[in-house]
């Protein structure tokens, strides 16, 4: 039974894909010319991915916390990277966010190009040049009034346990005078386990906290900046997850 839900899950997700990218491709000819942001295209790939998730008969996701009032004000977003259903769980928050990530999630026939379409930025993982040039292309986004995604840890995390967070989201907040908006998830790692490609029943839940405000810090911030939203994730994962557990 697990073997064909997981074929169908499989199934219905790539079909889905490739649907909809035509539909995608029209839309980003229909809006690129006024919409600089990307704002259309992007909110049309991340609204796939709630479909999938909502005809994939293994997954329970939640969301709560505080949303932003102001979709349209440029936030620096992270969280806590447990495995690849983070980027289905995180995309059901009702405001368009462009993605970091890495150079091989591009390659993906259609999904990749989707992710172009949207506007997301492609990184080369310890590579400066390529680091270089896509904290250049957040700052572009961020210009547009569109807010950036970026999971600080650099990779998912194999126990769950957060993992030390790298400096570029907090320099690129920093430069741009964005706002941090934290987020934390928790559940995915059951989804799907790093290592494997197999879909797993299960229930997770994404947060988003009170945004962090940047006003009146400079470069130099950068570690405290860094240190203090990790912080603030560790404390609300464990929050969290005591209380998907049922926990006191």
């Amino acid at each position: 039974m697990a073997q064909l839900l997981n074929a169908w899950v499989w199934f219905e997700t790539v079909l889905l894909v490739i649907i909809a990218t035509p539909f995608a491709f029209i839309l980003f000819c229909l809006t690129a010319p006024f919409d600089k942001g990307r704002y259309a295209a992007g909110r049309f790939f991340r609204l796939l991915g709630v479909l999938t998730v909502k005809l994939n008969p293994l997954w329970k996701f939640e969301m709560g916390g505080d949303f932003i009032r102001d979709p349209r004000r440029p936030y620096v977003a992270v969280s806590n990277h447990e495995s690849y259903a983070d980027i289905f769980l995180i995309s059901h928050l009702p405001w368009e966010m462009k993605w970091l990530s890495k150079e091989t999630m591009f390659k993906i026939p259609c999904f990749g190009w989707m992710m172009r379409m949207a506007g997301d930025i492609e990184v080369r993982r310890g590579e400066r040049t390529s680091i270089v040039r896509a904290m250049k292309e957040a700052r572009d986004r961020l210009s547009k009034r569109v807010s950036v995604m970026i999971f600080p840890e650099g990779t998912r995390s194999r126990d769950g346990e957060l993992l030390p967070f790298k400096d570029g989201a907090f320099r690129l907040a920093l430069e741009a005078g964005a706002p941090i908006l934290p987020i934390v998830v928790a559940g995915t790692r059951d989804c799907m386990q790093k290592g494997t490609f197999r879909f797993q029943k299960a229930r997770a839940r994404v947060k988003v906290l009170p945004p962090i405000e940047v006003t009146g810090m400079t470069i130099a911030d950068v570690a405290e900046l860094r240190d203090r939203t990790r912080a603030v994730i560790a404390e609300a994962r464990h929050a969290l997850v005591r209380e998907m557990r049922g926990e006191s």
